[in-house]
């Protein structure tokens, strides 16, 4: 109603002016009984009154859809009234929205072609890796220990990609059950041994073995995972990794407590933004700015909640509450 008011207001004024005119032509032709202009004049905005009325009444179902906002695509199909402004519209809308879901619906297949690509293309690569480790095993020497390590830093990459491109498929890849904290937890550090060793860290486990959360094990373990990633990448050697685990009320928590070099208070806010490195990034050259990322959407597709605490050279906790 408002925005036709708004668009009609033009034509009131016209009329307001168009019998000023009249009046006017009228007064300076000598007709000076104004008096009996009353009805003429009263009448004419009676008529304009019942056109703006019917106007209304006709094109009602466009003006609605102009004021409305759009919730979603199914709203481009609801019926309109038979005058010719909204039988316009409608099939204006409809075109328009036919095109839209031919669009949406082919980004869609090439966004799922992509998705099915990478993920092919991850498993082939894991294949030789595999292969070469069990080649390693057999190898006692600096050099295939070296070698170890940066095959494992290939497959937490292939895996960075491999999940990357499945969270936009979140809910066609999760399972929700039970599961033991401090069990998850002890299986990342295990896979993640080689590089404790190197960096010559220490996880420290402060976990208690009856607490079990409500999650799924592939992603909650990728999380862990990159979370102790960065906590061994930031920490000094000789150095420790605490694990520590504790109920809130009714809130299951992990922290992940490490003594490195902490993250400074202007680069917090963003830490879980994509692709934001920071000061530490700029510093060690081996951030991608996606992990914690990765970690943060993770969590909210499983509703956990998670955040950061730190200070610089002392250390940071990331506290993960289920």
């Amino acid at each position: 109603m408002k925005l036709f008011l708004q668009e009609q207001i033009s034509l009131f004024v016209l009329n307001v002016l168009q019998l000023s005119f009249i009046i006017l032509l009228l007064w300076l032709d000598g007709f000076h009984e104004l008096q009996k202009l009353v009805y003429p004049i009263f009448f004419s905005f009676f008529l304009l009154l019942l056109y703006l009325c019917y106007r209304y009444l006709t094109n009602r179902t466009f003006y609605e859809r102009l004021s409305t906002p759009v919730q979603s695509i199914n709203t481009f199909n609801r019926k309109v009234q038979s005058s010719p402004l909204s039988q316009s519209l409608g099939k204006l809308l409809k075109d328009q929205s036919e095109r839209y879901r031919k669009e949406l619906q082919s980004y869609k297949d090439q966004l799922d072609q992509h998705i099915q690509f990478i993920n092919q293309w991850v498993h082939q690569m894991k294949t030789p890796l595999a292969v070469i480790d069990l080649i390693l095993q057999n190898l006692q020497n600096k050099e295939a220990g070296e070698i170890s390590y940066e095959l494992d830093r290939l497959k937490k990459g292939l895996d960075l990609v491999l999940y990357t491109s499945r969270l936009s498929v979140f809910d066609r890849d999760f399972f929700v059950e039970k599961l033991n904290l401090e069990s998850i937890v002890r299986t990342v550090t295990s896979d993640l041994k080689r590089l404790f060793i190197r960096k010559k860290l220490f996880p420290q486990f402060q976990l208690e073995p009856s607490l079990t959360v409500t999650s799924d094990e592939k992603w909650l373990s990728f999380v862990v995972m990159q979370i102790v990633i960065n906590s061994v990448r930031y920490s000094p050697k000789d150095s420790k990794i605490l694990f520590r685990s504790f109920h809130r009320g009714k809130t299951t928590v992990l922290e992940v407590i490490d003594s490195g070099v902490g993250i400074p208070a202007s680069d917090l806010p963003r830490v879980f933004d994509a692709h934001f490195t920071g000061q530490n990034g700029r510093n060690f050259h081996e951030s991608t700015g996606m992990g914690l990322f990765l970690v943060q959407k993770i969590c909210q597709n499983l509703s956990h909640q998670v955040e950061i605490k730190s200070i610089v050279s002392k250390g940071t906790t990331v506290r993960i509450s289920f």
